[in-house]
């Protein structure tokens, strides 16, 4: 075991930090505001390369850095900051919300400071680009939105194209191919919206704006002159595909149904595969306050785990959260757009960004009464209504008020101020209670569906956010347990108010519902083969339609007794999902009249609407039995001319890259690892449909026993570290990838026998 000594500054009593084999940090302090210190210099410890870009990418602070390449996305990430009043902001969250992130912030200075002093190591990854990591306000926590999970401006944009190609009847028609609504309804143009009016270029600036940061040597090497050439963002559909497809599973079983007698909840969302992991794992430990999960790096707290007397989870709900406006400008004057009878002049601001190596540059941002201006043609503006300019909305910050409930009427309580993203919620305490509540900000539209983008001219207003206590709500329900998976999940007879109509499709909900209903003596391990299954329920219908007569016999002979699931050693798992992600999708389009542009519009297409479309049909038409011959020959083309030694996991693959790869040693990043599963599998493994790269994943596994602490596991990946070359890096990722579980030590003379590395924090 190895033993440090800091004396810091802007403590008030001694801290200790306690490192066990799997690289969670136990830290115990005295007081609130020591703890949350030593949250925010623990963090800055193992992660402050990842902290530090986080926060200039939000804050519109790389070209400071890195040069001009990245002034165009500065200027787009600082459309979507929040920029309303800091009291209710503070306030929102919990009573106390702005003193733990002022010492947070505090933290993460002592880290900063002391590698700026060269007593603390600086990360490779400053050394790299020559850069140095920047001090933080107590604001810079929550103030950045842009990485949160909200819904739908993305789906209005693409569904409005669709519509305006196609027509409104069969665009509408075909959009569900992409994105199935649920309830069902038939989408409204709203009087006066033009559909052709809308392309791409509507969203560039937001997508700029929530997009990663990308590395090169001629982005970094970019003149001045050329900087507004690099505002190529993340795709439309991929964000779309990314807001449609990062799920989660979570569930909680009664004592009634476990072999224990005690409660179990299990969470693992899903999120995009990153390295360092989006996720990190910390146990905060003070008097009358003991909690350990998993939350973001740079967001104090955590946001899942266990209390010592409650445990709580959540996955993402269908809220609808965001509205595209669009509005007709004066002709005489581009600042001034139509609102009622009159005209309303847009609110600009100038603000200057550093940028390296040049004078400090002028950037004009302009906003509309309902949010930033993303886009302006000669006649029409653009602009994003989200609630991410309410206060409240800082993603997961009113965790700071969850993690301290104890009883169900104080974690009801706490779910009143939550508001990004908007998720179920799963809840399980030591006195046996178990609760499924949905939360998050939920604008209130009337007469109106928020499916397509709406003019902005005072006809589509936001009458205020639905009030949380309108939502469903589940105490203690009869049949022993709750499950969700980001399905639909309203109550059959919910008459309240409908958060949207945009929801993953329920074969991952509808599996872990059936496992658990069919088993009264739900053990741990029952619940690890549950967020490890393979099984996609999506895969096993279309496999049951494909046996006829008219198939290619190669192909029968292929799914002869598939029974659903998709290892990754599979000969047929590699088929059916070629077959599904690259071919079955503009089959069934084209059949149903698409056109070749409107085909790219529709990708990745939602895997239980084609299913739906398949069950409909007496007999396959031609061209769907063509898909399946075209997906024969992919597969022959991607893995030789024997199915026998085609293999699902040669072809989908997760290789995680650091952010530096183009510039970085290649240990930086590691070497790939073969996958089952695909989207509709509980141990989800979401994949771009051209490279087959897994893109998607559990970020973190949790399997908690309520009660009985420490025989609670869990596993993150590919490590807690953020730090290339530490022990602590990827260690985590081969638990990960075989399906396996570490320790999640919560007593403390478990962790004092388990500890490898002490730190000690002292006053200065």
């Amino acid at each position: 075991m190895t033993d440090q000594i800091h004396r810091l500054d802007g403590l008030t009593d001694a801290v200790s930090i306690r490192i066990d084999p799997w690289g969670i940090a136990h830290i115990r302090a005295e007081n609130r505001d020591d703890l949350f210190f030593a949250q925010g210099w623990n963090a800055a410890r193992d992660r402050l390369w990842q902290i530090d870009l986080a926060r200039k990418r939000g804050l519109g602070l790389l070209a400071g850095d890195f040069g001009p390449g990245y002034l165009a996305q500065d200027r787009a990430a600082r459309l979507l900051l929040y920029r309303g009043d800091m009291a209710a902001e503070w306030a929102a969250y919990a009573p106390d919300a702005e003193a733990i992130c002022t010492a947070f912030a505090k933290g993460i200075n002592c880290y900063v400071e002391g590698v700026h002093a060269g007593n603390l190591p600086l990360p490779p990854e400053f050394t790299l680009l020559g850069n140095r990591p920047a001090l933080w306000q107590p604001s810079d926590v929550v103030r950045i939105r842009s990485h949160s999970l909200t819904r739908n401006a993305t789906s209005e944009l693409l569904r409005a194209r669709v519509m305006a190609l196609m027509g409104p009847q069969t665009g509408a028609r075909l959009d569900l191919l992409r994105r199935n609504l649920e309830p069902f309804t038939i989408p409204e143009i709203p009087e006066g919206l033009d559909l052709h009016s809308l392309d791409a270029r509507v969203l560039r600036d937001f997508l700029l704006g929530v997009s990663p940061v990308s590395f090169s040597p001629e982005r970094l090497a970019a003149p001045l002159s050329d900087a507004d050439l690099w505002t190529r963002p993340t795709s439309l559909g991929e964000i779309d595909r990314i807001a449609a497809t990062e799920g989660s599973n979570n569930w909680v079983v009664s004592g009634a149904r476990t072999a224990s007698g005690r409660p179990i909840l299990c969470l693992d969302p899903h999120r995009t595969h990153v390295l360092p992991s989006v996720r990190y794992i910390t146990h905060l430990t003070m008097p009358g306050f003991d909690v350990i999960g998993a939350g973001e790096p740079m967001v104090p707290g955590i946001s899942m785990g266990h209390n010592g007397h409650a445990a709580f989870g959540l996955t993402i709900h269908g809220h609808d959260q965001e509205d595209l406006y669009t509005y007709d400008l004066h002709p005489d004057d581009p600042d001034l757009y139509r609102h009622h009878d009159g005209w309303q002049r847009l609110t600009t601001l100038t603000e200057t960004v550093p940028v390296k190596g040049h004078p400090d540059q002028r950037i004009t941002l302009q906003f509309t009464r309902h949010g930033p201006l993303l886009h302006r043609s000669a006649s029409h503006a653009f602009a994003l209504r989200t609630v991410w300019s309410l206060p409240g909305t800082a993603p997961y910050m009113a965790s700071l008020s969850v993690m301290r409930a104890t009883t169900p009427p104080d974690y009801l309580a706490a779910l009143r101020g939550w508001g990004c993203p908007s998720v179920n919620h799963i809840y399980g305490d030591a006195a046996g209670n178990t609760l499924w509540k949905p939360a998050g900000s939920a604008p209130i539209r009337k007469d109106w569906q928020g499916l397509l983008p709406v003019p902005g001219d005072g006809r589509f207003e936001w009458q205020g956010l639905h009030d949380p206590d309108s939502a469903p709500v589940e105490l203690n329900p009869a049949r022993g347990y709750i499950a969700t998976a980001n399905a639909i999940n309203l109550p059959p007879d919910w008459d309240g108010p409908l958060p949207g109509h945009e929801w993953l499709d329920s074969s991952r909900h509808d599996f872990l519902n059936a496992a658990l209903a069919g088993n009264d003596q739900v053990t741990l391990q029952d619940c690890a083969a549950m967020q490890l299954s393979l099984h996609s329920g999506i895969a096993l219908g279309l496999v049951r339609l494909i046996q006829g007569p008219d198939i290619p016999a190669p192909v029968r002979a292929l799914l002869d007794g598939f029974d659903g699931t998709l290892p990754a050693d599979s000969p047929a798992a590699a088929f059916i999902e070629i077959w599904l992600s690259r071919h079955l999708g503009p089959a069934i389009a084209r059949h149903e009249g698409a056109s070749e542009a409107v085909l790219q519009l529709l990708q990745p297409y939602d895997p239980a609407s084609l299913l739906r479309w398949m069950q409909a049909r007496v007999d396959l038409p031609p061209d769907i039995i063509a898909s399946l011959e075209a997906a024969w020959t992919d597969c022959a083309q991607l893995m030789g001319a024997d199915p026998q030694a085609w293999a699902w996991g040669r072809i989908h693959r997760l290789t995680l890259r650091h952010p530096l790869h183009r510039l970085a040693p290649a240990e930086w990043s590691l070497p790939p690892i073969p996958r089952g599963g695909s989207s509709a599998s509980p141990n989800y493994a979401g994949y771009d449909l051209q490279t087959l790269d897994v893109l998607m994943g559990p970020s973190v596994r949790m399997l908690i026993d309520v009660g009985g602490w420490d025989n609670s596991l869990f596993v993150n990946t590919p490590g807690q570290s953020g730090l290339p070359g530490d022990p602590h890096y990827h260690d985590l990722q081969p638990l990960w990838a075989g399906g396996e579980y570490a320790p999640l030590l919560y007593s403390d003379a478990r962790i004092e026998a388990a500890t490898r590395q002490r730190i000690t924090l002292t006053a200065g």
